[in-house]
């Protein structure tokens, strides 16, 4: 989450319909899952994984339409800023799609690992 405010109010790169979606889905995470860590309460994972679940869509999406995989013509991003434009490269590879990805991949794992840790 704070990642995304940085891009947008400090760097002012301004978010794509894509990433305004896979926000919709980040935000709500982070007040959802502080309210399960303080007191620990793991039944607060059957809220955050469906969030997650559907965030990681929207940035699986997004790094498609950003590799060119998608065509243009399938694009939601048709007014506006571009899905598929350049914005920032963190080491010539690391984009926002790729990081927005990346961070539903982690939330995903470490729910699915305390699911299991729960279960024991």
């Amino acid at each position: 989450m704070l990642g995304s405010l940085f891009f947008s109010e400090v760097m002012e790169i301004p978010p794509c319909v894509l990433c305004w979606y896979q926000r919709i889905f980040m935000y709500p995470l982070v007040v959802i899952l502080l309210v399960g860590l303080f007191p620990l309460d793991t039944r607060v994972i059957r809220y955050a994984l469906p969030l997650s679940a559907i965030g990681w869509g929207f940035a699986a999406y997004h790094q498609l339409v950003y590799s060119g995989f998608i065509p243009e013509s399938m694009q939601p991003c048709s007014q506006g800023v571009s899905c598929s434009e350049v914005n920032l490269e963190l080491f010539g590879f690391i984009t926002i799609p790729m990081m927005s990805l990346l961070s539903f991949n982690a939330i995903i794992v470490l729910l699915v690992f305390a699911r299991i840790r729960s279960q024991k």
